[in-house]
């Protein structure tokens, strides 16, 4: 397993309300949001970059900077990761897909490099199979056919924790500002609307900054 800490439970703040959420049969949250997306588009369209790409770089790392994120239930404990890669679905001619993990804390122009090649790597290994090392991931999936309102993740119970991030298609808004839906999906015992809130405001603060720089 990658190296993690271990959270003493018994100064643990969310002990008890892990131990509530994990009694239920269905411990998620999930949040749908409208992101401005027009820079990132500039940017990617300025460099001949994949957007896709380029907006999952800034949902990592926007996603880094809250450690209950980083944060995964085992056995009852809570570890927490000093960072997590991403696992993103890659499409398949056959209309079926295959996993891909990417690291991100590295130079943007690097990442988008090392990406780019992993993607057509991942999709030259058409089994299906997750990471070896899977808790410590972000779950990543994108439907650019549809800009949704609303998303249901495929979850499973107890200690299935790890978060997953979507997003959809983007329109343009009456403003003229191309808008997103972007999705975050938590274990309720590890993470609340605040750390979800973290989440967003950080993955503006990361867009603007890091395509302002880059133009």
């Amino acid at each position: 397993m990658k190296e993690h800490i271990l959270i003493d439970m018994d100064t643990y703040a969310r002990r008890e309300h892990l131990a509530h959420f994990l009694n239920m049969a269905y411990p998620y949250t999930s949040v749908t949001v409208m992101v401005d997306v027009s820079d990132v588009i500039r940017l990617a369209k300025a460099k001949g970059w994949s957007f896709f790409l380029l907006f999952l770089h800034f949902s990592a790392l926007a996603a880094d900077e809250v450690r209950q994120l980083r944060q995964r239930c085992v056995g009852g404990q809570v570890i927490e990761f000093a960072s997590c890669e991403t696992s993103h679905v890659e499409l398949l001619d056959n209309g079926t897909y295959v996993y891909c993990s990417l690291g991100h804390h590295m130079p943007l122009d690097e990442y988008m490099e090392t990406a780019a090649k992993k993607r057509l790597a991942a999709r030259e290994h058409t089994v299906l199979e997750e990471h070896d090392d899977a808790l410590s991931m972000y779950f990543v999936s994108c439907l650019p056919w549809l800009h949704y309102v609303s998303l249901e993740q495929p979850l499973g119970a107890g200690e299935d924790c790890n978060p997953r991030i979507s997003w959809g298609k983007y329109e343009q808004d009456e403003k003229g500002r191309w808008m997103m839906p972007v999705t975050l999906c938590v274990h309720h015992g590890l993470a609340d609307g605040l750390h979800m809130g973290m989440f967003y405001q950080n993955l503006e603060r990361i867009i603007k900054e890091t395509c302002n720089e880059a133009v």
